[in-house]
């Protein structure tokens, strides 16, 4: 009956929230109450593209949907389609109309966006001069970095020309060349954060030359401002932590640095000190004198050895002489009568060496010619021996190697004999 009703099929209902579940599967289970009833809903996982904010129980919304019965329980549910915060429709709507036009002129482009400086030393504040916003970016960058200098625009951040003072004091600041522009409010509905969500803010944080910082409301606002910034804060706190350099946290390092620094100069010095060393010791081994010394100490060393050697040689071939002269003097003719002998043993051996030596040559050439003679195929041929062969040239030395049919050639002394395989018997033969 429901979903033949056309009225019932986008249907638009107020109220209250409560028993809010989000399901792991992604839907969203809840009720939807006022004073007199309640009715429950469910949104699914595939439809939540149509919710721009976090529900929780207590909300106030509009949810637009179709009425239905839920089979299982018999009563009437609510499949919701698209959520907004009562009151908060309008706004919204027109929140995401100028959100895709800015975005088609480029404002959010992120190739245009500044890095935000390392070490921020002068930093200018957009806010209201009083609440807590002011308060905490104040306490967090004198806290991070006490000689930070802080540059505060008092501006109207609600109501009526909110967007106007907000412009002025980014445009203001500018024109000091600080390092970096915080800006931003405390938390609040959307029409208390409206003024950042104006084009004349957005267009006036594009026009920056100093890079700004978005930090409005809580970490689930979303702001036009949040967006043209060159970095988004989630809440005013953590905009002055990305802001401003912990200077503890940046003396630690210069004085990791220091020591490091230290100890590398340190190791450099030494190794100086050893590498010079071992350059004044080459160069003590190079230099003239010291060369001149090595020389003379070696010629010294040299002179010494050659006239140990030559009294050594002089006196090995005084004793050789000596000793040759005995035997000479001792047995003369002894040494003759045995030369002599020694010389006629080395004639009757030469005498007759070269007939020797011929005639053991013919004797092994004439053994060496008979033995080639027996092993010669010729002489086997002669000798009533055949060499049989396919038709291929290849020798037949099995019956296996023939069948039925093949031609043979059969290789006699005096010629060929060709024929054909008729019977083949195999018989043991060796």
């Amino acid at each position: 009956m429901f979903s033949a009703d056309y009225l019932l099929r986008r249907i638009s209902v107020s109220g209250e929230i409560s028993n809010c579940k989000y399901h792991s599967s992604g839907h969203i289970y809840f009720t939807l109450k006022d004073e007199r009833s309640a009715l429950s809903c469910v949104m699914f996982a595939g439809d939540r593209k149509g919710l721009g904010f976090s529900m929780k129980d207590g909300d106030r919304v509009v949810v637009t949907g179709s009425v239905d019965t839920y089979i299982r329980d018999g009563r009437y549910q609510l499949y919701a389609k698209k959520i907004m915060l009562q009151g908060a429709g309008v706004l919204y709507e027109r929140f995401l109309a100028l959100k895709a036009e800015l975005e088609k002129k480029g404002l959010f482009d992120p190739a245009r966006k500044k890095p935000i400086p390392g070490y921020v030393r002068q930093l200018g504040i957009v806010t209201a001069p009083t609440g807590a916003a002011v308060q905490d970016i104040r306490n967090i960058s004198l806290r991070r970095n006490p000689y930070i200098q802080l540059f505060l625009y008092p501006a109207q951040v609600q109501g009526e020309g909110a967007a106007h003072s907000i412009a002025t004091g980014i445009q203001v600041l500018d024109q000091l060349g600080l390092d970096c522009i915080i800006v931003g409010r405390g938390g609040g509905s959307i029409e208390d954060l409206w003024a950042f969500n104006e084009e004349e803010v957005a267009w006036a944080i594009y026009n920056c030359r100093t890079p700004v910082i978005s930090a409005v409301g809580h970490e689930t606002d979303t702001t036009i401002a949040d967006f043209a910034a060159d970095l988004r804060a989630p809440t005013p706190s953590a905009g002055a932590e990305l802001a401003v350099a912990d200077v503890a946290g940046v003396l630690r390092r210069l004085e990791q640095y220091r020591q490091r620094l230290t100890a590398d100069m340190k190791e450099k010095i030494r190794g100086g000190r050893e590498h010079t060393s071992q350059i004044s010791a080459r160069l003590r081994l190079v230099s003239p004198a010291h060369q001149i010394r090595e020389k003379r100490q070696r010629l010294a060393d040299l002179e010494d050895s050659l006239q140990s050697g030559e009294r050594r040689i002089l006196e090995d071939r005084k004793e050789r002489l000596r000793r040759t002269a005995e035997q000479l003097r001792a047995q003369p003719e002894r040494i003759i009568r045995e030369k002599k002998q020694t010389l006629r043993i080395y004639q009757e051996k030469m005498r007759g060496r070269p007939e020797r030596l011929l005639e053991r040559s013919r004797h092994r050439l004439q053994i060496l010619a008979e033995r080639m003679e027996g092993l010669s195929p010729v002489r086997k041929l002669s000798q009533g021996y055949s060499y049989t062969s396919d038709k291929n040239g290849k020798n037949i030395s099995s019956v296996a190697r023939v069948k039925p049919g093949d031609m043979l050639h059969v290789t006699v002394r005096d010629g060929v004999i060709h024929g054909t395989v008729t019977e083949i018997e195999k018989k043991k033969v060796i």
